[in-house]
């Protein structure tokens, strides 16, 4: 499948549309979290890449992170309805709405700004190198699947 290429001003835009027909009072379609998590959840992704608030997997935790999950994140097949995620993803606290969507908008705009030559190669948090493709995937992919879960 073919992901939205948020290296793309163009394509990102589209995506930070989406964000942004989300109300506080948008309901989900499927799982647990209510938007304002799924918006948190989404900015756990870039916190990865942006922050240090994470813990780094190591050794044959990294090991086998890099075994069973990185083909699930970063191959072409989208994710499933309900599929378990990490813990640091799991978000149960309520979330302030506006806050974490002009986080991830934010994020968003600083991803595309850096550029595909400021990814190809980078380390994940978990998965290794990526190439640009492979951490396109890995945003674009995850946003669309939890952006589809509220409708938009």
């Amino acid at each position: 499948m073919s992901w939205k290429n948020l290296f793309n001003a163009k394509e990102c835009q589209e995506t930070i549309d989406r964000i942004n027909a989300l109300t506080p009072e948008t309901h989900n379609l499927w799982g647990k979290m209510n938007v304002a998590q799924m918006l948190a959840h989404c900015n756990v992704t870039y916190e990865l890449v942006y922050t240090d608030k994470h813990p780094k997997p190591k050794g044959f935790q990294k090991f086998m992170i890099k075994l069973f999950a990185k083909n699930v994140v970063v191959g072409p097949k989208p994710y499933k309805r309900n599929t378990r995620t990490a813990p640091m993803f799991l978000i149960t606290d309520e979330r302030e709405f506006e806050k974490e969507k002009q986080r991830l908008i934010g994020y968003l705009q600083k991803t595309q700004k850096l550029g595909e030559e400021h990814f190809n190669g980078k380390e994940s948090h978990a998965f290794g190198a990526l190439s640009t493709k492979e951490w396109n995937t890995l945003f674009s992919k995850h946003l669309n699947h939890h952006l589809q879960q509220f409708g938009v």
